[in-house]
């Protein structure tokens, strides 16, 4: 089958490989659409963080965020699977330690990260295996761009779901700022967006948005830090009002300090999401009732030869501004 396949920084083709079997309680799933994130470009500048710790090496198979249709189970537990439209969650835990058994296979120390960590197989390619218990049904009123964007989507709901309050400051506008800026105002949040590019923002309804200019002087009662400026962690517990929470979901590239004194004698909740998972039927829910579309994000679906292109930052200017792009690997 043809794959994705990124051999170093800045070095990355399309070959053929062998196509994955099922082993026992997994599926292989014929993928439709990929979505690639910030953690792809990150492993194809070479700047992602596990390459530096021994987490993921190249080559690497990337792509996380994903939809398909389920084709062959490995075991009688995954027959059931198969002809089903499904996402699934990327982190995969051991499944035996008290991190999983607790609900918390997602902060395993063994766990795999589809298309990222220990070398699984990601959805930039035809066909992909997963374990049985990270997938999720997508409805039939689903089209294939709203099924690639509910893991992208499962990040921005875990986030919303630890806002309070009814004010909330989204830092940062990409796909994830924008996801938890949608969630907050279906559910009926007073949204204010913090970035540099706001036109799109402003595009998709959002009227409160702002430049560290002129951001206007608010009690904050949640601030969700979606960036990866390493300033902006410490900005987010000064903004926040006395009593209330900051959500940290972006990554920098070098350390963001927090002066904890700040975080004590403001009485702060500090909260960090590290994935959706979790959250994933929660979104694919609020997806299907209307109340979020995440579609207006994606600005283009190309083929799989085209991914190199996205990923060294090559974009259609007709594509307009939305920050996501998408793959079919059928293309």
């Amino acid at each position: 089958m043809r794959a994705f396949v990124i051999t170093g920084p800045g070095a990355a083709s399309v070959r053929d490989v062998d196509p994955p079997v099922a082993g026992p309680g997994e599926v292989v799933v014929d993928v439709e659409r990929a979505g690639v994130c910030g953690t792809d470009l990150e492993f194809f500048s070479g700047e992602m963080a596990y390459l530096h710790t021994g987490d993921a090496e190249y080559p690497v198979r990337i792509g996380h965020e994903w939809c398909g249709v389920v084709t062959s189970a490995g075991s009688a537990e995954g027959e059931s699977w198969i002809g089903k439209r499904v996402t699934g969650d990327t982190m995969l835990g051991c499944g035996r330690c008290a991190r999983c058994t607790s609900g918390r296979q997602h902060t395993c120390a063994d766990r795999y990260e589809i298309g990222i960590r220990h070398g699984w197989p990601g959805a930039l390619a035809e066909q992909l295996r997963v374990p049985v218990g990270a997938l999720h049904e997508i409805p039939a009123g689903f089209d294939l761009t709203m099924g690639a964007m509910v893991e992208p989507g499962a990040n921005a709901m875990r986030a919303h779901q630890q806002a309070a309050g009814s004010r909330i400051l989204v830092m940062g506008p990409g796909t994830i700022g924008l996801l938890v800026a949608s969630f907050a105002a279906a559910a009926g949040a007073e949204v204010h967006l913090l970035g540099l590019k706001l036109d799109f923002a402003r595009s998709l309804g959002f009227a409160d948005v702002w430049t560290a200019d002129d951001l206007p002087d608010l009690p904050f009662d949640t601030v969700v830090d979606c960036s990866t400026a390493a300033s902006l962690p410490a900005k987010a517990v000064e903004l926040v009002e006395p009593g209330g929470r900051v959500v940290f979901l972006g990554i920098a590239e070098e350390p963001s300090l927090i002066d904890t004194r700040q975080l004590a004698l403001k009485d702060v909740t500090a909260v960090g999401v590290l994935s959706g998972s979790g959250a994933l039927r929660k979104t694919i829910d609020v997806y299907a009732s209307g109340a979020v579309d995440p579609r207006p994000l994606v600005a283009a679906t190309v083929g799989l030869d085209e991914a190199v292109n996205v990923l060294a930052g090559h974009r259609d200017p007709a594509w307009g501004e939305a920050p996501k792009v998408h793959i079919d690997p059928r293309r």
